[in-house]
């Protein structure tokens, strides 16, 4: 067995250390659903929302295009991290606006090298981007922007409401402070008080 070989287990953790280094203030969410496809990492800063996808040594490109296409409906940027045998061709599979890091194993440590910067996504599509709010996340951006609550109305009337009323500018900031603020540990007691709260 070559243990120079890397693996997605190898990776996470040194990588999630190195985005906290080089982004500033970052949440971190890992294996997030996005539409047909499974995002590794998402990356909240307060500007844009990363999408992550990481290809170790032990990885194919076999899955790549579903995922490019999946990643690039939902993120404002992408970035592909990829083990040093990726190195060389990964461009060939993803599109230029996607951000590469390659990543190889240093003695003891990890090394990070950022071989093409990540630009905005172009396809980016915001109907897509807001389904990843929960609905109480939802209701707060409605109440800071003095919109009716709409307690009767479904989860997807709300989202197309706060993407015609609120500026982008505005809802995007507000939408990434909310995935900072995003608690696990309270979202099934956050849903059970709303449904009461719509029962009424």
């Amino acid at each position: 067995m070559n243990d120079d070989i890397l693996h997605d287990k190898d990776i996470r953790e040194p990588l999630f250390e190195y985005l906290e280094d080089n982004f500033g203030k970052v949440r971190i969410l890992e294996e997030k659903r996005t539409g047909s496809a499974r995002a590794d990492v998402v990356m909240i800063t307060p500007d844009f929302l990363y999408g992550i996808e990481i290809k170790s040594d032990a990885d194919t490109y076999a899955r790549l295009e579903k995922q490019v296409k999946n990643y690039d409906w939902y993120y404002d940027r992408n970035i592909i991290v990829v083990g040093t045998s990726h190195a060389a061709h990964v461009s060939e599979h993803v599109p230029e606006w996607w951000g590469i890091i390659t990543v190889e194993r240093i003695g003891e440590e990890l090394d990070f090298y950022v071989l093409r910067q990540t630009m905005d996504n172009p396809k980016v599509k915001d109907k897509r981007k807001i389904t990843i709010l929960w609905r109480t996340e939802l209701n707060r951006i409605l109440a800071k922007n003095n919109l009716p609550k709409y307690k009767e109305k479904s989860k997807l009337f709300v989202q197309e409401k706060l993407l015609d009323k609120v500026p982008d500018d505005i809802l995007w900031k507000q939408a990434y402070e909310e995935l900072f603020e995003r608690d696990y540990n309270t979202i099934a007691q956050e849903i059970e008080d709303f449904r009461k709260r719509r029962k009424r």
